[in-house]
């Protein structure tokens, strides 16, 4: 039976520790932390502003819609249109009642409802991705000033782990269902500890 040197059982174990950190967090946020999008309670009219600035996005995650599609929609549309609420020729429309949108660059996307006069009534929604470095792109030059954005610079930069943080106060509840490498992570450690094992028998 062969049996390797404890030296290069120990050096494969550690290598497979050190590559656990590489993961990558993103998560699925269901928007507004609500099981329906819809317009705004008259008490809270911002809801979708505050909600958006509250929380770190990063490429990677993923934003859930949740609404009955006989009843609404989701359209992403310029900064211009969110800003103006014409929304007439929207980039894309969701309609599924169950419509997940995944934000894979950097960037500011806005959407509002397919609804006509919803977006004037602040059923919309920005949302911020910042580079892997931690700042923001520019707007687009044509689209003008862009209300609802969060400013450069208004999170934190995570290097290494791409998606967000629960930050002190936040609600556990906004990542529905962190998509992570938890099962490899629980591999590599079961390996590096195993070859260890191996490596003292």
């Amino acid at each position: 039976m062969f049996r390797a040197a404890p030296g290069v059982i120990l050096a494969s174990a550690l290598l497979l520790l050190l590559q656990v950190p590489n993961g990558c967090l993103c998560y699925q946020y269901k928007v507004g932390d609500l099981n329906c999008w819809g317009l705004p309670p008259s008490s809270n009219r911002l809801l979708y502003h505050y909600w958006s600035r509250n929380h770190s996005f990063r490429v990677g995650d993923s934003l859930l819609f949740l609404y009955p599609p006989s009843q609404d929609s989701v359209v992403q549309v310029t900064a211009r249109a969110f800003n103006t609420c014409v929304v007439a020729t929207p980039l894309l429309r969701l309609n599924d009642g169950n419509s997940l949108f995944n934000l894979t660059s950097p960037g500011y996307y806005f959407f509002t409802s397919g609804v006509a006069g919803h977006c004037a009534k602040n059923q919309k929604l920005a949302v911020a991705v910042p580079s892997a470095d931690g700042t923001f792109p520019p707007p687009p030059a044509d689209e003008g000033v862009v209300a609802d954005a969060p400013p450069p610079g208004a999170y934190q930069s995570f290097p290494i782990v791409f998606g967000p943080t629960p930050t002190p106060g936040s609600s556990v509840s906004a990542a529905l269902s962190p998509m992570s490498a938890g099962s490899g992570v629980v591999a590599a450690a079961a390996s590096a500890f195993f070859l260890l094992g191996v490596a003292f028998v």
